[in-house]
């Protein structure tokens, strides 16, 4: 799915394009999409209609679009396969809701595997910060320059899981999916089963110091790929696949030291990393 930098991605071309326009139709497809609403698509319609976008944010995996005067957000989540897209859809097959702009663009919410949504969600004041109320549980990203880095540091230090499974955990902190956990594990060469508290600080200020620097590389180069469900808003893929050093790599040498890496199920998922940059922790025995 589309982890922090595929969202911002995201994001700012909604931004360059959409800020300062007003919703002139709204049409739902698939009342899927917009199941989080709980009032149902025909007021999501009706409060969306003539609405003006005066902006637009994001925090960790979720983006919104604040609307008038900043009360209300429409807050969007892509889900594992949503899109946000201007102009003509590729496949109205998976075309969910469907918003004109006085403009004349049509700003489009496509998701084969119907996983993401919209919905429209009051503004609320955390820790001086605006954001819409279902995100307020989130916790600050490595790209939010309010991220207080020592504090995450701290309630890490009081964790007694696996590390890995911390930096997935969206209530520590957010916006580090599965792909990007691999590879800031692989660059601070911590395996993801060593247990967070028993890392010290400085490792642990190292691992989010790589996942903020991998997240900021992926941005460059507008984000990560690996088939046609995470484009941006016109509809292009990003390029930083071809940069992974772990996820993705199993069986391939790894480019510090050469050792093959490997593959191991994680939490449902796959984890990738290298024996000897990153060994595992060896198992106590009585």
């Amino acid at each position: 799915m589309p982890e922090l930098p595929e969202v911002e991605v995201v994001r700012r071309g909604l931004h360059e394009h959409v800020t300062g326009r007003a919703v002139a139709a709204v049409r739902v497809h698939h009342p899927r999409a917009v199941r989080r609403h709980e009032a149902g698509p025909a007021d999501l319609t009706a409060r969306l209609v003539d609405a003006r976008i005066t902006g637009t944010g994001r925090r960790g995996k979720y983006l919104w679009l604040t609307l008038d005067d900043g009360a209300e957000a429409l807050v969007v989540h892509l889900g594992m396969s949503g899109q946000m897209l201007l102009g003509p859809v590729p496949n109205e097959n998976h075309l969910r809701i469907a918003a004109l702009l006085d403009d004349g663009t049509t700003l489009s919410f496509v998701d084969q595997r119907t996983f993401g949504g919209w919905m429209i969600a009051d503004m609320v004041t955390v820790e001086g910060s605006e954001v819409p109320a279902p995100v307020v549980h989130l916790a600050r990203d490595p790209l939010d320059p309010l991220f207080d880095r020592d504090a995450v540091v701290t309630v890490l230090r009081g964790k007694h899981s696996e590390i890995k499974r911390q930096l997935l955990d969206q209530t520590v902190v957010s916006g580090i999916g599965n792909i990007y956990a691999d590879e800031a594990l692989w660059r601070a060469r911590i395996n993801g089963a060593r247990t967070a508290s028993a890392l010290t600080r400085r490792r642990l200020g190292e691992l989010l110091d790589a996942a903020a620097d991998v997240m900021r590389e992926a941005l460059r180069q507008g984000g990560t790929s690996f088939d046609s469900l995470y484009v941006n808003v016109n509809g292009e893929s990003g390029y930083f696949e071809r940069s992974l050093d772990a996820y993705g790599r199993a069986g391939e040498p790894c480019r510090r030291c050469g050792a093959v890496l490997r593959r191991e199920k994680f939490m449902n998922r796959s984890s990738f990393y290298c024996p000897k940059c990153q060994p595992r922790p060896r198992i106590r025995r009585c």
